[in-house]
């Protein structure tokens, strides 16, 4: 087995068709191709209301009993950029007569699927009367969507499953009010091989082969079981008919429900549900993976993915903001009383990281804070790689969400600078003349503007070799921002993964500038292992780290190590998850990060680039020196929170492997 490894040539190359994803005339475009294979994609938003007042009180103190659905597109539109492929919302109404309907979904596909569901909505209020626009009992008692709890799903899918049938929030119906449940989250599970097994021989058959499915079937098999308990409570207690319904949905424990569904549970998670009764949930995963965020009121409760979209849709302080708990849940019951409940015991403490430097809004105070932090703690790495020369380098940031670690990459250099000019100073006579301090004070950071995301070419304009060309013009320069020959041009990314779009686009536009050095800087680590908790990055072949790490093997004679890697993970394959170990970390041992960047640049520098070229990332250290406080660090170190992650690595390690190399 391990001769084959050792003798073989290079991994086969795979050819992307963008038009086979995207379509010829579906309206995407070459910059769409290009973000999309250097882009991060992740992950869902959840956001939930639940009114604890009439809609009558809302009526009269807002002008419109409307009030939580227009709080609701707030916040799923204010998290939009978790929300790529779909987006969803359910209702419940608390009161409702036997025949008239009290559950309500709206889903709808694509971008633009917000604004579809609730223009969907407020088709049913638009041939209204402004009597009956205002009329906050008749739309209680006859107009859809007009209840006291919503929740809000913002999806884009990291299982390559896609359609309406794979939008959440999912619906799981019964003629007991109290049994219907609705579901939706922002997850990924690494285990559901092993659910779907136990839940099929005790008899259950789901509708797919997929997460959401399965734990729908989970939490809603287990809330049947919480019914029938006080069912027998009631029938025992005498009562009969309605007063029976009025008993289970007054005393239904969901903390119940959900300590026996969600033990299993092993990946990243915030699950949120609703009862055709009116009770609601939020649980988080014990590992902390995944967070949410709430806040309640006299008026009003509600819960998101991210911190500052309930700060401003609700205009309160941050601190009256609280942070779900790993293992916690949050319950309402339907009379609206709400308890935080630890749910599962919390192992460890281990939020995604990329949460902080990528996908949540960059208005969170914390993870403003954190992310200038990232662009300070690189100066020193900077500095070395320009040999000190800030006289002779400019410094920009590509692409937007950078910008925040640019503006601390600019304030360390900046306090770097004064720091220099009062040596200079203190090194001058003791009366240095106005010349003299004019010329040292006079010495500034040089911030341009370099790269600007310019045209959008469509991808059926050319095709083969020519495709390439144009894909150099996704970003454009600006001309005169240095001077050639002399400058370096320092650029900060928040995260280089793929490193398509560098190869691709960006060092060729950048050379064109004439500058000495071109460096690229990434606010984070070198990205070297998949994620199994919702970001769509899970195979080894996504990241230029290993390619890099691969091919300093192969050139140092080192191959001895792949096939040690391989042979012992594949010896691992049948054990337990929780018995796995990370032999991937092999791969990287033999060589320090500089060396990893070193090759990089060979994979990715374009031929006939004039200048020279260096990538230069955040370390380690750096990391959690700007983020002490969330650890989930698996990407860069390859310690993962959860056996299953390990397990899910040790098969694309694994696949790889088998694939390059065609066993």
């Amino acid at each position: 087995m391990s001769g084959k490894i050792l003798c073989l040539i290079c991994p086969r190359i795979s050819i992307f068709a963008p038009e086979k994803v995207f379509g010829l005339y579906s309206g995407y475009t070459l910059l769409d191709y290009i973000l999309y294979m250097e882009q991060l994609k992740h992950e869902c938003g959840v956001a939930m209301i639940r009114l604890l007042k009439p809609l009558e009180y809302y009526e009269q103190k807002y002008g419109t009993w409307m009030y939580g659905l227009n709080k609701l597109y707030l916040l799923m539109e204010k998290q939009h950029n978790r929300g790529q492929e779909g987006a969803g919302l359910a209702c419940v109404k608390l009161e409702a007569n036997p025949g008239e309907e009290y559950m309500f979904r709206e889903r709808a596909l694509g971008s633009g699927a917000i604004t579809e569901i609730f223009d969907t909505v407020h088709a049913n209020f638009r041939d209204l009367t402004p009597e009956q626009l205002h009329d906050a009992d008749y739309a209680q008692k006859c107009l859809p969507f007009a209840g006291e709890v919503y929740m809000g799903h913002l999806r884009y899918s990291t299982t390559g499953k896609s359609g309406l049938s794979y939008v959440h929030p999912f619906l799981r119906r019964n003629n007991w009010r109290v049994k219907n449940l609705a579901l939706c989250g922002n997850f990924n599970l690494t285990n559901v091989d092993e659910i779907f097994a136990k839940i099929t021989a005790m008899g259950q058959h789901p509708r797919r082969y997929a997460d959401t499915y399965i734990m729908l079937e989970q939490v809603g098999h287990r809330l049947d079981r919480e019914v029938e308990r006080l069912f027998g409570i009631a029938e025992a207690n005498g009562l009969s008919g309605m007063d029976i319904t009025r008993y289970i949905e007054d005393h239904i424990e969901l903390a119940n429900v959900l300590r026996t569904s969600s033990k299993e549970w092993d990946g990243g998670y915030v699950i949120c549900g609703l009862t055709g009764s009116g009770e609601s949930f939020a649980i988080r995963d014990p590992w902390g993976i995944r967070t949410a965020f709430w806040y309640q009121d006299e008026e009003v409760a509600v819960l998101a993915s991210e911190r500052p979209v309930i700060q401003t849709v609700f205009n309160v302080p941050l601190e009256s903001i609280k942070e779900m708990q790993p293992g916690q849940a949050v319950i309402f019951t339907k009379a609206g009383r709400m308890r935080a409940i630890q749910i599962n015991k919390p192992r460890g403490f281990k939020p995604c990281f990329f949460e902080r430097i990528y996908f949540s809004r960059g208005s969170d105070a914390d993870i403003y804070r954190e992310r200038k932090q990232l662009g300070r703690e690189l100066v020193p790495s900077i500095l070395r790689a320009i040999d000190n020369d800030i006289d002779h380098t400019v410094f920009s940031f590509i692409p937007n969400t950078a910008e925040v670690a640019y503006c601390g990459m600019m304030e360390g250099l900046n306090e770097y600078l004064n720091q220099e000019k009062v040596y200079q100073i203190d090194a001058l006579e003791h009366t240095p003349s106005h010349e003299q301090l004019e010329r040292i004070l006079s010495r500034r950071i040089r911030g341009e503007k370099v790269a600007i995301k310019d045209i959008k070419l469509r991808t059926f304009i050319a095709e083969g070799n020519t495709r390439n060309d144009l894909a150099a013009h996704v970003y454009d320069i600006t001309y005169g921002s240095l001077v050639p020959g002399e400058d370096n041009l320092v650029i900060i990314d928040d995260s280089i993964v793929r490193g398509t779009t560098l190869r691709q686009s960006i060092i060729s536009i950048l050379d064109r500038l004439g500058p000495k050095k071109i460096v690229i800087v990434s606010s984070s680590p070198q990205v070297r292992y998949p994620d199994y908790y919702g970001i769509d990055m899970s195979r080894m072949s996504d990241f230029i780290a290993f390619k890099a790490a691969i091919e300093l093997l192969k050139d140092r004679e080192m191959r001895n190590i792949i096939a040690s890697a391989y042979r012992k993970s594949k010896e691992q394959a049948d054990l337990p998850k929780e018995q796995m170990v990370n032999y991937v970390k092999d791969i990287y041992a033999p060589f320090t990060d500089e060396e990893i960047s070193a090759k990089m640049v060979e994979l990715l520098t374009p031929a006939g680039t004039r200048a020279e070229v260096q990538i230069v990332y955040q370390p380690l250290e750096g990391l959690h020196q700007a983020c002490p406080n969330h650890p989930g660090d698996w990407y860069f170190s390859g310690d993962y929170p959860t056996p299953g992650g390990v397990k899910m690595l040790n098969k694309a390690f694994i696949d790889y492997i088998e694939q390059v190399y065609q066993f």
